[in-house]
């Protein structure tokens, strides 16, 4: 598998649209922080590293569901740089999702962080994707 952040957004996506409670991918340390960023910006309920059969382990991510209708938190989830094609921008060209109600998460000098973190410290960087 080549693009391994792909297969990260689609396990999630396919999790949300089966209703499943729980959702377990491969590990690395950028989907690490990905699952990280999603955590603290409330769109998934909790996550827990977990060491063992594989050499790298797993991660498993509790979805967040609104208790009332069962909507979850995420709606879209949509890879942005690719390793075909990969998407840099400065910080004074930041994407804006959904006219600022999503994040875009990106890969800086800094470590990973969200599109509105990356503007407050004027560092540029690849857009992984866009979370809404």
């Amino acid at each position: 598998m080549t693009d391994t952040i792909a297969d990260y957004l689609t396990r999630l996506r396919n999790a949300i649209k089966a209703n499943h409670r729980v959702v377990e991918v491969p590990a690395s340390n950028l989907k690490k922080e990905i699952t990280k960023i999603l955590f603290e910006q409330g769109y998934i309920l909790n996550y827990k590293f977990v060491e063992g059969d594989t050499p790298q382990g797993t991660i498993k991510i509790a979805l967040k569901y609104d208790p009332v209708d069962r909507v979850n938190a995420i709606k879209g989830l949509k890879r942005v740089s690719r390793p075909g094609l990969r998407q840099y921008t400065g910080y004074k060209d930041m994407p804006r999702v959904l006219n600022g109600l999503g994040i875009a998460i990106l890969s800086t000098s800094k470590g990973v962080m969200t599109n509105k973190k990356a503007k407050e410290l004027q560092i540029g960087g690849e857009v992984l994707c866009y979370v809404y």
